[in-house]
């Protein structure tokens, strides 16, 4: 089989469009090539392609305004290049109008429960279904996953995965420039964090981690935190807090959640295959308070469009906003801490 193609470099108007022509390209030829190898890991190079789409309606009756937008349109590829030797490349199409490179790493898998990553990846402090657009039980991130710092950055993670008796414990440490992602600049002192996690996503699960984050001369700040989560087929209840603290500024900030979601299955003959009712309180707090600052109160339903719980799905939620202290942060625009309905309809694939 022969491929012709013919690119033509003068229709790109800047760098960051041709970033998006390079990254289409080798999308187009991994995925020409997945379709004509074997779907198994005998045959190296192989790819796993992914993506979310996440389109919203929102409406914010105390101020009257509304809008439509595309949160997330994210496309990503990973696999293995040769055994335990892995990859992983995922971009945002458009993220408020402007087009990212989220991830870009390479891992090596020397023995069984450790990989070693270097490149742009995860920052092991939040928790995935927290700020996975394809995984978050809302359409909008809990407070600490939102506000507190970056969830990428450039540098190296290790990882160490083993059972004990039925119980995984899972082990990381990463070491980071400190400059989030698409920043490879010079560091004085980089960024560190750990996370050390006790069971998996099925059953119980719990996590303890801290993040150390000099940004000098500007911004310094300590993370620490626990979670507990409870997850099974068709349910799941997760909480955590942490606080944020402030070595430049002395402003120090404590956030938690509380959420749960349960999937109620339908006939497959339906265009929904499930109802999700969901739930959730969080808050932010400024320490020194006797109040919280901001209070949240989030009652969604998800109708599924896949067989599968919490999966792509049509998502209606409402926010209740109790705001005792704004918060300058929360505050950049008036819809930001006011009430809003939002409808959403999230595709992953």
């Amino acid at each position: 089989m022969c491929i012709h193609l013919t690119l033509n470099f003068n229709n790109i108007p800047n760098i960051k469009e041709m970033k998006r022509y390079l990254f289409f390209l080798i999308f187009c030829i991994g995925l020409t090539m997945s379709l004509f190898s074997q779907e198994n890991k005998s045959t190296y190079p192989f790819f796993r392609f992914d993506g979310v789409l996440k389109t919203k309606f929102e409406y914010a009756p105390p101020i009257g305004t509304s809008r439509f937008s595309v949160r997330n349109s994210r496309l990503g590829v990973s696999g293995e290049i040769y055994p335990n030797v892995d990859y992983r490349a995922q971009v945002e199409l458009s993220n408020e109008g402007k087009f990212e490179v989220l991830d870009l790493s390479g891992t090596l898998r020397p023995i069984e429960g450790l990989s070693l990553t270097i490149g742009q990846t995860s920052i092991p402090i939040f928790n995935s279904y927290t700020i996975n657009p394809g995984a978050m039980m809302f359409a909008n991130r809990t407070f600490l996953a939102k506000y507190y710092a970056g969830t990428r950055d450039i540098g190296f993670v290790a990882k160490y995965v083993k059972r004990i008796g039925n119980i995984p414990l899972g082990m990381e440490f990463g070491v980071y420039n400190g400059n989030t992602i698409n920043n490879p600049e010079w560091s004085e002192k980089m960024s560190v964090a750990g996370r050390l996690t006790f069971g998996g996503m099925k059953g119980w699960r719990s996590t303890m981690k801290i993040y150390d984050y000099p940004n000098l001369p500007d911004v310094h700040y300590l993370l620490y935190g626990a979670d507990l989560r409870y997850a099974s087929d068709n349910w799941k209840i997760e909480t955590e807090i942490m606080k944020r603290d402030d070595k430049v500024n002395s402003e120090n900030f404590v956030s938690a959640y509380l959420q749960s979601a349960y999937c109620f299955p339908l006939k497959d003959s339906y265009l929904f295959k499930n109802l999700m009712p969901a739930a959730r309180y969080d808050f932010i707090d400024k320490t020194g308070n006797d109040v919280f600052d901001v209070n949240r109160l989030t009652l969604g339903i998800g109708f599924g469009l896949s067989s599968k719980p919490f999966d792509s799905l049509l998502r209606i939620d409402y926010e209740w906003y109790f705001v005792n202290n704004r918060l300058d942060f929360m505050h950049q625009n008036k819809e930001m801490d006011a009430n809003k309905l939002t409808v959403e309809l999230v595709y992953i694939f």
